[in-house]
């Protein structure tokens, strides 16, 4: 599989990963309640959680692509939609004020607990059978590229969560989280997901 195809699909599913949702608030809230060792553990769930839908994945986005290109077709503006969702929530939000909460009660199943969030989240999913079929080559062994590309967004996701982690459990002895932060981050996140989205309307 080819560099640029790699980069390209790094640069679309980044900002997925960046954005607010069941496994990232579980990871966040962990580390706050916990320190980073909780919210490691828990990053170590969700990535077992994806491993798990990889392969599971894997070779049913090989016979949708190697079997229908009509419904390849509808499952790029699938994605296409989604993304564009994604980015409206997250601008809408970052245009509204009010501080980020998370629950941050302990769990002494981080492991277990990021697996199960990971496996039921429907944006992983998402990215599974609507988003990385778009970056597969045809001409090429369709279940291999499909597990690179599976591999390269668990790699991802273990990074920036275990990034957030860290962030996370010392923003905690600091005192929390400032509006001010949750707004920019939610605004570039919105922004990069609508260039995402028009980049997969017109691949």
């Amino acid at each position: 599989m080819e560099t640029t195809t790699l980069l390209l699909f790094a640069a679309t599913v980044l900002p997925l990963i960046c954005t607010p949702g069941p496994d990232m608030l579980f990871v966040a809230s962990q580390a706050l309640s916990g320190g980073a060792p909780a919210g490691l553990r828990s990053t170590a769930g969700v990535c077992i959680g994806y491993i798990v839908h990889s392969a599971l994945v894997a070779l049913g986005v090989a016979a949708i692509v190697a079997a229908s290109p009509g419904l390849f077709a509808a499952l790029r503006w699938v994605g296409v939609a989604y993304l564009a969702y994604l980015a409206f929530q997250l601008i809408k939000s970052a245009m509204k004020a009010g501080m980020l909460t998370l629950v941050t009660a302990a769990n002494k199943n981080q492991l277990q607990r990021g697996f199960l969030t990971a496996f039921l989240n429907p944006k992983g999913m998402m990215i599974y059978f609507a988003i990385l079929p778009q970056f597969i080559h045809h001409e090429g062994n369709i279940a291999l590229q499909a597990s690179m590309l599976s591999a390269l967004f668990i790699g991802l996701c273990g990074l920036i969560y275990t990034i957030l982690s860290f962030v996370v459990a010392a923003a905690g002895k600091r005192g929390g989280f400032s509006d001010h932060h949750r707004r920019c981050v939610e605004g570039a996140a919105g922004g990069l997901l609508i260039v995402a989205a028009a980049r997969l309307a017109v691949s």
